[in-house]
């Protein structure tokens, strides 16, 4: 088991350095998106590229972001009886949701995803819209993300089931720390007194 708690580890640390870096893509989409509606709006032009990337980046961060979600508890769950069980009882069912539910779903994405994005990536396949972006990349997002999402899907799994043997403390208490908002804002923060004193 103690292997297994280093693997989770490791996944827990992929997911939250890619937690903390994909929320500068939707800085970057609103940024896009800002700037293209000036654009239009003052001289009447725009490009299906600027809208295309608007959403490419925002995707991005949807689906890498997926397993941080998961790693900070963030996900939506029906929480109408569930806190009323046990502890023990909750574990469980998470147990049995990770295993029945996520696993499967994610290996059948990776299987149908990633011979999807090789297609678009040999063919070099093209947005259909006049001035549209290369697809690949975009198509590329939906293996990696459910690949961190099944990895962290598998970390928690490894430790409810040690937290159920009694190894580690119960892993579906938050630990208090800044929201990656928090931590966008203090970064944005700390570009500006640089950028200042320069």
């Amino acid at each position: 088991m103690q292997a297994l708690l280093k693997f989770s580890k490791a996944v827990d640390w992929l997911n939250a350095q890619v937690g903390k870096y994909v929320i500068w893509l939707i800085l970057g989409s609103t940024v896009i998106s800002a700037v293209n509606a000036s654009v239009r709006k003052a001289f009447n032009f725009s490009s299906n590229a600027y809208l295309e990337v608007q959403w490419y980046l925002f995707a991005s961060a949807f689906l890498l972001a997926a397993g941080y979600t998961l790693l900070n508890g963030e996900h939506v769950k029906i929480d109408v009886i569930l806190h009323r069980l046990p502890k023990r009882t909750q574990v469980w069912i998470d147990v049995f949701g990770f295993t029945v539910f996520l696993t499967p779903v994610c290996l059948a994405i990776l299987f149908f995803g990633i011979p999807f994005f090789l297609k678009g990536f040999q063919s070099g396949e093209m947005s259909s819209n006049a001035g549209g972006l290369i697809r690949w990349p975009i198509y590329l997002m939906m293996p990696l993300g459910f690949g961190l999402l099944l990895l962290q899907g598998w970390s928690e799994l490894i430790k409810r089931l040690a937290f159920l043997q009694g190894l580690i403390e119960d892993p579906t208490v938050k630990k208090v720390e800044k929201t990656a908002e928090e931590e966008l804002a203090e970064s944005i923060r700390a570009l500006a007194e640089r950028s200042g004193k320069a």
